[in-house]
C-alpha cells in the first residue's frame, strides 16, 4: 500500500524512500547533533562522582523529573538513604555520548542512577526501573503487595508505552518539526487526546493513580502529562488539545504540582525555562534554599 502513492504528493513532493536508508548527519532537524544511527561513546569523560550513596546523571525532562520528585519524596518522607547527588547531563551538547555516563547507560538516555551503598555499586537506566528500584529499595511509594501493588505497576508501565507518542509523536511534529504537517499532527492529537481521556475517566474515582494512595505510577506520569496541562510544553499544545475539557486531569496536576517535594523535584537539573527555577546540580537539601536566597540577592541588587 505504501508504494501506490503519487510521490509528487509526498513531502517533501517527489521524495521516494530508498531501498536502503543512509545516515547523512543534519537529518535530525533540530536534535540533529545528539541523533545518531549508533550506540557507545563519542569522547572520554569521567563521570563525577559525588559524597552521597546515590549519583543521578540527569536533566530536568520529563524523565528525569520522575526521577528528582521521587528522591525529593522520599527524603521528605524521612528516608535519610536516600540522600543524593544529581549532576547535571547536558544533553544538547552531547554529555550523554561520554564514556562516563555509557558506562552506567548504554543506551545514552538520561536518567541514569548509581547506587554506591551496594557492592559492587549498582547501576541502574530507564526511568521507570529507576523508580521501581527506589520504591522497592526504600519500601515507599509502592505497595508491598495486592491490588495497589498491580495498579501502580499497571499505570507506571502505561507511562513507559504511553508517552512516546505524546513526546516523539505530537510533540515533535507540533513544535519541533521543521515544517507543519497535518497528517502526523492529526495522528498524534487524536492518540493524544485519547490518553488523556484515559487517564480523566480513570481519575473521576480515584484520587490518584493506583487509587487512594500517592505512588510512583503519579510521579511517572505527571511529569509528561502535567508538563502540557500546565502550558510547560510544546508551546501552545494545552489550546491546541483543548485540555481543559479534562477536569479530573486538571484536579489531579494541580493537586501533585502543590507538593513540596515535587517542586523541588522539577527544579534539580534543570538548566532552561525561568531562572528562579532551576538548580542544575544538586549536592545537599540547603541547595534550595542557597538557591532561593541568590535570587533574592539578584533582584534586590
Amino acid at each position: 500500500m505504501a508504494d501506490q502513492n503519487d510521490p509528487a504528493d509526498n513531502q517533501p513532493a517527489g521524495y521516494v524512500p530508498p531501498k536502503v536508508w543512509q545516515w547523512e548527519p543534519g537529518n535530525g532537524g533540530k536534535f540533529a547533533s545528539i541523533n545518531r544511527p549508533i550506540s557507545g561513546a563519542t569522547h572520554e569523560k569521567e563521570r563525577p562522582v559525588g559524597e552521597h550513596p546515590l549519583q543521578l546523571y540527569s536533566l530536568a525532562t520529563p524523565n528525569g523529573v520522575k526521577v528528582t520528585v521521587l528522591l525529593e519524596e522520599l527524603l521528605a518522607a524521612g528516608h535519610s538513604g536516600a540522600e543524593y547527588d544529581a549532576w547535571l547531563i547536558d544533553i544538547g551538547k552531547g554529555d550523554q555520548f561520554g564514556s562516563g555516563f555509557v558506562d552506567v547507560n548504554p543506551n545514552s538516555k538520561i536518567p541514569a542512577l548509581v547506587d554506591r551503598s551496594t557492592d559492587p555499586e549498582t547501576k541502574v537506566f530507564e526511568s521507570g526501573s529507576i523508580l521501581f528500584y527506589l520504591a522497592e529499595k526504600f519500601g515507599a511509594f509502592l505497595a508491598p503487595e495486592g491490588p495497589a501493588r498491580t495498579a501502580a505497576m499497571n499505570w507506571l508501565m502505561w507511562q513507559m508505552g504511553a508517552a512516546p507518542f505524546l513526546g516523539g509523536g505530537f510533540g515533535h511534529f507540533y513544535a519541533y518539526a521543521p515544517f507543519k504537517m497535518q497528517y502526523p499532527i492529526d495522528r498524534y492529537a487524536m492518540e493524544v487526546k485519547r490518553q488523556y481521556h484515559v487517564l480523566d475517566t480513570h481519575l473521576a474515582k480515584h484520587e490518584y493513580m493506583a487509587g487512594e494512595t500517592y505512588s510512583i505510577a503519579d510521579m511517572a506520569i505527571w511529569p509528561w502529562y502535567g508538563a502540557v496541562v500546565r502550558g510547560e510544553a510544546y508551546g501552545d499544545a494545552a489550546e491546541f488539545l483543548n485540555l481543559k475539557e479534562y477536569a479530573n486531569v486538571q484536579r489531579w496536576v494541580a493537586q501533585i504540582g502543590e507538593r513540596p517535594a515535587v517542586q523541588r523535584g522539577r527544579m534539580v537539573n534543570r538548566s532552561f525555562g525561568p531562572t528562579h527555577e532551576q538548580l542544575r546540580e544538586r549536592h545537599a537539601a540547603s541547595d534550595f534554599e542557597t538557591r532561593r536566597q541568590d535570587m533574592l540577592e539578584v533582584q534586590g541588587s
